[in-house]
């Protein structure tokens, strides 16, 4: 009989139907499908230096950032693997990073060092509201009108991510989006990499789809691995250098993100009331937005890996949530914006992922990624985006749970599957869902089904879009 290693034994890999060979593969394709973001996240954290024509310190930014977002994300996906023993990855949200650039530091005049203050703050508020139990409250109180559309919205979410790293959907003008022009190789002047990085993407998608189809294991890390390598002769995978400073990375992470939040410089010279309410409704933003996405990213992988109990709540669920509380403060330690549980857990949980041990294989990777960064950047986003479409597929057949034969149900559900992909934000549709939940019932003789603390919330929404800009 095979002794069980102490791994096996300590995540349950056989009880919960897995292996460690699906496990590690799940892992690693969790972390294929996110690395994007150890190149986007310095890039955007450090966009706002570079508008402002502050080269050197953009740059200094952006070398930070870059070993902040990995060691952030180790944190945050380790305490997920260990202390939640769920199989998600964490790193920084794009969303929130893009609010901390363009309306915190550009907008609104606070350095990178200040905006860190403030992603600090809305951590230790996260971790105090999870240790009482308000986050796990706050999910219970979800109506089933919204929870049934999670999944779905999620899996449309991240098919239109998919589909727009791709490059297969692109803006128009006239009518927001539509199809990549194929034919565009004709024209004298085309962009021949949008076009070619379109096709790897189709490649990689009817790679997973075939594989799936005939039950081959890691097909989602299969069909990546070989749009990379189609688009090698297509021009979309740059094998060029391989080598980095990572003696500059270390000393610019030393020098201006390593605990380097400016906490008196958002007082200096400002009239104090006046910066406490800032940094408050700054504060609640980052949390509002922060909680919804994670809590509908949690829901939905949950009950796509079967992680739901007999009462529907996420299986260690407080712990997963306080894994998310404590990854934010570390990231704010660290130099990087808010560290949260991404979507991208799905592609690694579809893949088989079922235990910790998948998130202990993509923590370590995202420290490994500190050191082989190039090999990372050499995935191009057009072939790690069929494994999101494939995944959306997988998610959307959710869509069977959702009760349309009441309109009570039918609006909010609705409103919560489409609100997401296009509002590009989770948080947006499972807050429209609860709102409008309220509503249908506040306004068809059905007041006595409205929970309070959702009631509650969705107030705070209203107020919160009312009266809170958000990016």
């Amino acid at each position: 009989m095979k002794k069980e290693s102490i791994f096996e034994r300590f995540f349950d890999i056989t009880k919960s139907g897995s292996t460690m060979r699906t496990e590690i593969l799940a892992g690693v394709t969790t972390f294929i499908t996110i690395a994007y973001i150890l190149i986007l996240n310095p890039q955007v954290l450090s966009d706002p230096y570079v508008i402002m024509g502050e080269a050197a310190m953009a740059t200094k930014i952006a070398n930070g950032v870059f070993i902040g977002t990995c060691i952030g994300a180790f944190i945050g996906t380790m305490l997920c693997a260990i202390y939640a023993k769920v199989p998600f990855a964490q790193a920084p949200g794009m969303g929130l990073n893009a609010f901390f650039a363009y309306t915190v530091v550009l907008g609104m005049g606070y350095t990178y060092n200040q905006a860190l203050v403030i992603v600090f703050l809305s951590g230790v508020f996260f971790v105090l509201i999870t240790a009482v139990g308000l986050r796990e409250a706050i999910i219970r109180a979800i109506p089933n009108s919204v929870k049934s559309a999670i999944t779905p919205g999620i899996g449309l979410f991240i098919t239109i991510i998919g589909l727009k790293n791709a490059g297969l959907v692109v803006g128009n003008s006239a009518t927001l989006v539509s199809l990549v022009d194929f034919a565009g190789w004709r024209t004298e002047g085309a962009d021949m990499t949008i076009i070619c990085g379109a096709v790897v993407a189709l490649i990689g998608l009817v790679t997973i789809g075939v594989l799936h189809a005939r039950n081959v294991k890691g097909s989602i890390l299969i069909g990546i691995l070989v749009a990379t390598v189609a688009g090698v002769p297509l021009g979309v995978t740059h094998l060029s250098s391989l080598s980095m400073d990572l003696g500059t990375k270390f000393s610019d992470f030393a020098e201006v993100s390593f605990l380097k939040m400016d906490f008196a410089g958002i007082f200096v010279g400002k009239n104090l009331l006046s910066t406490i309410f800032t940094v408050v409704m700054l504060v609640l933003s980052f949390s509002l937005v922060n909680m919804f996405d994670s809590i509908g990213t949690l829901m939905g992988a949950a009950k796509q890996s079967g992680m739901m109990d007999e009462n529907g709540d996420v299986i260690h669920m407080k712990e997963a949530l306080m894994s998310d509380a404590i990854s934010t403060v570390a990231g704010a330690m660290v130099g990087t914006s808010t560290v949260t549980t991404v979507v991208e857990s799905s592609s690694g949980i579809a893949a088989g992922g079922r235990t910790g041990m998948t998130s202990v294989v993509t923590g370590f990777l995202f420290l490994l990624a500190i050191v082989f960064a190039p090999f990372v950047s050499i995935v191009p986003s057009c072939a790690t985006a069929p494994a999101l479409i494939f995944v959306g597929i997988l998610m959307l057949s959710n869509i069977k749970d959702v009760d349309f034969s009441d309109m009570t149900k039918a609006l909010p559900s609705f409103c919560t599957i489409i609100f997401m992909p296009f509002t590009y934000s989770i948080a947006n549709g499972v807050a429209f869902g609860l709102i409008l939940d309220t509503l249908m019932k506040l306004f068809t003789g059905k007041r006595k089904e409205i929970n309070l603390l959702t009631l509650g919330v969705s107030i705070v929404f209203i107020i919160r879009y009312a009266f809170m800009t958000l990016g």
